[in-house]
């Protein structure tokens, strides 16, 4: 008699502790990813995702573009992280030029699934977006960067229509200009603290005709990465030039997330 209780207890523990729901962290590691976090770069604001952002939604993802400050590295990052706790699941943390510097720190928080650099910059532990770029030298938009008087940078009119965006139709680098963000220069000696790519899944959109980061250096990022990877004739802003092969690309990352890092191709 006391066998037959001890067995339905263990039955009935066993059935109560079924019910138990697993932590949450356990739920996210399978869970699809439903939010895309998208990080503008230097000079520049959320609009520039204005052409993918649609277009992911019509895929069903949640779609967020951070507003970044652009006034240091820490304030970039803390805007970042801000958007990204604000999403109800697993994040495809996204991130053009300077973004991916950001990105690149961000995306140790637990919520990022995996990590898209768009024509950016992918720094290790204890590297800096401009010190990356040192072995490659300036390129014809670094050159028409103008300092002002506070430590800030602004790109040229020129620098804009010729080395930022020069394959886009007139009437948009024209809006470029004119919404264009003055970047605090700091921002590109400012220092990773450690490298989410280096435990996260990865994605590179290399843009072989870039003229502010030079090609060779995003494709010896996704090499050292071993990011997967897409490479289009676009300029320095594929997002704009190439929407529909950009979220193509962000569609296949976001439903790739739960496999094991990805391998180069």
């Amino acid at each position: 008699m006391q066998r037959s209780i001890r067995s339905w207890m263990l039955v009935r523990t066993a059935f109560a502790l079924s019910l138990i729901p697993l932590p949450s962290f356990a739920q996210s590691a399978t869970q699809p990813i439903h939010n895309i976090v998208l990080v503008h770069g230097a000079w520049a604001d959320g609009s520039s995702w204005a052409k993918v952002i649609p277009l992911l939604e019509q895929k069903g993802y949640h779609v967020t573009a951070v507003q970044n400050p652009l006034t240091s590295f820490a304030d970039d990052v803390a805007a970042t992280k801000r958007v990204v706790d604000a999403q109800d699941g697993p994040v495809l943390l996204v991130g053009h030029s300077y973004g991916g510097a950001i990105i690149t720190e961000v995306g140790n928080n637990p919520k990022v699934a995996g990590l898209v650099y768009v024509a950016a910059f992918a720094p290790d532990t204890g590297e800096s977006a401009g010190g990356l770029a040192k072995p490659y030298g300036p390129t014809p938009g670094v050159t028409e960067l103008r300092p002002l008087a506070d430590g800030f940078l602004v790109l040229s009119d020129k620098g804009v229509q010729e080395d930022f965006a020069q394959d886009v139709p007139d009437s948009v680098r024209k809006l470029l200009i004119a919404t264009q963000v003055p970047t605090q220069g700091a921002v590109l000696g400012a220092t990773i603290s450690a490298a989410a790519w280096r435990t996260k899944p990865s994605w590179f959109v290399i843009a072989a005709n870039d003229r502010m980061i030079a090609p060779e250096q995003e494709r010896a990022s996704a090499k050292r990465m071993n990011a997967r990877t897409l490479t289009l004739s676009s300029s320095h802003v594929p997002m704009i030039s190439k929407p529909a092969e950009v979220a193509a690309f962000l569609d296949d990352a976001a439903r790739g997330t739960n496999n094991p890092k990805a391998s180069g191709n």
